[in-house]
This record gives C-alpha cells, sequence and structure tokens, in this order.
C-alpha cells in the first residue's frame, strides 16, 4: 500500500513538471519571437520639409534702441506780461522763420511810444540850436552838453518802450512745425507762459547708445538704418553725424546721433525707434532658417540630411549635428561652424527626429522664411 501512493506522488510530480516546462517552452518561444519581431521593426518615415545652407552676404551691423530729437525745438513762451489780443496760427500746422504767433495788447506802450517820440524830437531840435549857438559862442558848453544829453535821453525812453512793444509780438524763431496752442484770445499771460511748442523735424535726429567696444568701428558719415513700429515696413537711411567724445563711467556705452531727412515729417520727437549701425562692407556668411535649429543647454545642433540606398530603394536619413549658431536676422540664422554650404538640412518637423531616423521630405507646407518678416493682416 505505501509503495503504491509513492509511485502515484512520482508520477503527479513528473506530470507536474511535464506541465510547466511547455508552459515555460511556449512562453519562450512566444518570447523569442517578440523580441525578433521588435528586432525587424522599423518605424515609418517622418515627415518633414528641407532647406539648403545657403552662402550668403550679410552687412555687418550694431543695432540700439534709440529716441528721436528735433534738430531744433523749443516752447515758446512770453518774455513780459500781457493780454493776448491777436493769434497767427493753428495748432499742427508748418510755419515760417519770423511769423507772427501771438500778439500782447500793446495799447498804453503805444500812447507812451508817441509822447516819449514827441519828446525826442524836441530834444534833437532843442540839441541842434544849442549846437549852433555854441558854434558862435552864445551859450555856455553846459547848455551844449545838457540838450545832449536830454537827446540821448529822449532817444533811449523811445528805443525802450518800441524794444517792449516787440516783445509783445511773439515770432517763429525758425521754420518748424508748432504743437497744440496753450493760450486763448483774452487770456492774461505772466512772463514765461508757455503759448506752443515748435518743433524743426526736417531733418530729424535719432540719438541711441552703444558699448565701448565698437567705438574704434564708429565715425561720422557711416550709415545708419531706421526703423519704428508707428510705420511698420517703413526704413529710413541716415547717417552719424555725432559719436560723442566721452564714454559713460557708470555705463560704459558711448552717446552716438544719426541724422535722418524726414521730408514727409512723419518721424516725430520723442519717438523710440530701432536703429542700425551699417559696417562699410559686407561679409560672407552661411544661413539657414531659425526652424533648423535644435536650441539646447548643452549646444545647438541641426538634422543633416543624407540620401542612402536599402537595397534598390532610396532612403534619406536625419542625422544629428552640433552647430555654433552666430547672428540671427528676421526667420534666418548665420552658421558660424558645423555646415557646409551645399547640404541639406532638416528646417521643420526636427524636434521629433532622433539620429539616425528615415524621413520623407514634404517641402508643400514649408514655412517661407525672410531677411525681414513683416506680420500678416489677419
Amino acid at each position: 500500500m505505501r509503495k503504491r501512493n509513492v509511485t502515484r506522488w512520482i508520477v503527479l510530480v513528473v506530470g507536474i513538471l511535464l506541465v510547466v516546462g511547455v508552459l515555460a517552452g511556449v512562453k519562450a518561444g512566444q518570447i523569442v519571437t517578440m523580441v525578433r519581431a521588435g528586432e525587424a521593426f522599423a518605424p515609418p518615415p517622418e515627415s518633414i520639409t528641407a532647406a539648403k545652407v545657403a552662402a550668403a552676404e550679410w552687412e555687418a551691423t550694431r543695432s540700439a534702441v534709440g529716441s528721436l530729437v528735433a534738430v531744433r525745438g523749443v516752447t515758446l513762451g512770453s518774455e513780459v506780461a500781457g493780454t493776448v489780443r491777436e493769434i497767427g496760427f493753428e495748432s499742427g500746422t508748418l510755419v515760417k522763420r519770423g511769423a507772427v504767433l501771438v500778439k500782447l495788447d500793446t495799447s498804453a506802450e503805444e500812447a507812451q511810444l508817441a509822447s516819449a517820440s514827441a519828446d525826442e524830437a524836441l530834444a534833437k531840435i532843442t540839441l541842434q540850436r544849442a549846437r549852433q549857438l555854441r558854434a558862435y559862442e552864445a551859450n555856455a558848453k553846459a547848455d551844449l552838453d545838457a540838450a545832449e544829453a536830454r537827446a540821448k535821453q529822449t532817444s533811449g525812453v523811445v528805443g525802450n518802450l518800441r524794444a517792449l512793444i516787440a516783445k509783445k509780438t511773439i515770432r517763429a524763431p525758425f521754420d518748424g512745425r508748432i504743437a497744440i496752442r496753450q493760450v486763448e484770445l483774452g487770456q492774461v499771460v505772466s512772463v514765461g507762459t508757455p503759448v506752443a511748442s515748435l518743433q524743426s523735424v526736417t531733418p530729424i535726429h535719432a540719438d541711441f547708445w552703444l558699448p565701448q567696444q565698437v567705438l574704434a568701428e564708429l565715425a561720422a558719415g557711416q550709415r545708419v538704418r531706421l526703423q519704428t513700429d508707428a510705420f511698420r515696413g517703413a526704413t529710413w537711411e541716415g547717417e552719424v553725424s555725432t559719436v560723442n567724445p566721452e564714454v559713460d563711467p557708470a555705463t560704459r556705452n558711448v552717446r552716438i546721433r544719426a541724422t535722418f531727412q524726414n521730408a514727409d515729417g512723419r518721424l516725430r520727437p520723442g519717438m523710440f525707434a530701432n536703429v542700425e549701425v551699417l559696417a562699410p562692407e559686407k561679409r560672407a556668411v552661411l544661413v539657414i532658417p531659425a526652424t533648423a535649429v535644435i536650441f539646447a543647454p548643452y549646444g545647438d545642433s541641426v538634422f543633416v540630411l543624407e540620401e542612402k540606398k536599402d537595397g534598390d530603394r532610396p532612403q534619406t536619413i536625419a542625422h544629428q549635428r552640433f552647430i555654433r549658431a552666430g547672428e540671427r536676422r528676421g526667420d534666418f540664422v548665420a552658421v558660424a561652424a558645423g555646415l557646409n554650404a551645399g547640404e541639406r538640412v532638416a528646417s521643420s518637423g526636427a524636434f521629433k527626429l532622433r539620429n539616425g531616423s528615415a524621413v520623407v521630405v514634404n517641402d508643400k507646407l514649408a514655412p517661407g522664411a525672410e531677411l525681414a518678416p513683416r506680420p500678416t493682416d489677419q
């Protein structure tokens, strides 16, 4: 009986081992099949757009943000107190040098001038008679001296009144555009009361700052380009008129002034503008679209496209290559090192690629790249 039970246990254990072995063999076969399938699996090619590394010539520039300054600009005011009797300009108009802008009441001064002129005329007659009498020694020299002093005194009074009347007529000191007037008819103004601002806007200056490192590259007459967001797409050409002889000790920057012709008067004093100082010579660069560059803390890179054959079929493979990116202008980036002219790089879709990825180039939807891109109207 005991021997029969031992036999049963042996048969049971052997059966279990056979079942486990069969299951293990089946599972091992499945795993081997999956591994072989994984090794044989090739992901489908990624769809990208491509661009060639192009050789170009760029003007070396130094960019800065500047402020527009009038060549001549003043706030006109009254030198004397008085009542406004006449206004000879409209706000925002162009005025010529010498044009009468404001006249103050001069009735009291004109009356005093009439009296002083009569005194002056009498004093001149008296002086003439005194000289004639003195020629015949019919009067004392003191009488002649008194007559001369009286003549000079009356002439001084007349000159003072005429100067006072002239000061009550405010004229434009130069050609320019006058701002909104700040006085009205009948208003009593005091000394220094502002009348309006007058700005000469043709030509116009732009003041900006550049670091002292570029001081040796700056010179009067150097070409300057100006743009402002107030007039998108418009560009003004000018030249450096002044390089400040001193450097700001706090910022180590030097102040530059450029002059621009502003015939249409669109540029206004006080506006800010983007200024570029152009070097006299152009430099050769290799450029690619900025969308092709993958910027990363450990280095910038691009995916270079290489044509290979997979059997009889041509295949495009993307290889990651690190580069040294340079200046950026518009939609392009200059490449200082890492690429050669004529090579093709992935211009969009590079973020989804890995080194050695197969790709399909489809340039139908490739975004356009421009040196001076403009926003499209919505």
